[in-house]
């Protein structure tokens, strides 16, 4: 089995196939799946994972919410963390690429969140969208803090993978690494340590190929981690089973 590690199928594109997706994960090789808490309805992600045993969730302010965010806001974050399937503080960080939010704004709710973390001693789900110094910089202050985390669909450099990895991070990759011009992605996973490699999908985004252009789904996952043990020259079996055990380890799954 696989586990996809960062999804949003409380997306309005699910709405019609939610339950039927989920229930059919097994027989598509899917153990376990994250919803990443961004795309939240009114009672959060608690309602899908009470409902699902195979399903996880995380809960945070994403960079282009930032502008919106009230002090409401972090009580119903401490609220859902406090859930024992809500797992991570996630997805947060910065995003320069869209400025959705002002940037001085999207560091200060990214600081606020980390601090939660750190106080809650829950790892952390990052997305960072041209903004690779910053979000470094912020996370290496917090490196002796900071329980761990996670790249979330990483598309930087080796060398910012480099400084990831010995903050105790992990690194995500997701359907660009099908892509036919991610040659600079491959080399990223090329060097990452398997033990440190996560799988996800980001559905309903990214599709791997060969299904780009169609929306994205959990199922997809096993294509990323079949372009992953291509890359490693590893049997597809020893890719899956790692990702799958760094996956519970990272969101202390028992």
């Amino acid at each position: 089995m696989l586990f996809d590690t960062h999804v949003h199928l409380l997306s309005s594109r699910f709405d019609a196939d939610r339950e039927s997706i989920i229930r059919g994960l097994a027989q598509n090789g899917v153990g376990l799946i994250l919803e990443a808490g961004c795309e939240e309805g009114p009672d959060g992600s608690i309602p899908i994972v009470e409902k699902y045993e195979m399903v996880y969730a995380s809960a945070g302010i994403h960079p282009h919410e930032a502008k919106d965010f009230t002090g409401e806001d972090i009580k119903r974050l401490r609220q859902m963390l406090s859930h024992p399937k809500v797992k991570a503080v996630g997805e947060i960080g910065l995003d320069f690429h869209y400025d959705f939010s002002p940037r001085d704004v999207q560091k200060q709710i990214f600081e606020m969140q980390l601090e939660l973390a750190a106080e809650l001693k829950k790892p952390v789900i990052i997305h960072s969208r041209e903004a690779a110094k910053d979000t470094l910089e912020m996370l290496q202050n917090y490196k002796n803090r900071l329980k761990t985390g996670v790249m979330h669909c990483y598309s930087g450099s080796i060398e910012s993978a480099r400084e990831y990895l010995n903050i105790g991070f992990y690194i995500s990759f997701a359907g660009p690494l099908t892509f036919e011009n991610a040659r600079h992605i491959r080399e990223v996973a090329a060097f990452v340590p398997l033990d440190r490699a996560l799988v996800e999908t980001d559905c309903p985004y990214l599709t791997p190929i060969p299904f780009r252009g169609k929306r994205n789904e959990p199922k997809y996952v096993r294509y990323i981690a079949e372009e992953l043990a291509r890359i490693k020259g590893l049997p597809y079996e020893t890719v899956e089973k790692t990702t799958y055990d760094n996956g519970k380890t990272l969101f202390d799954i028992t």
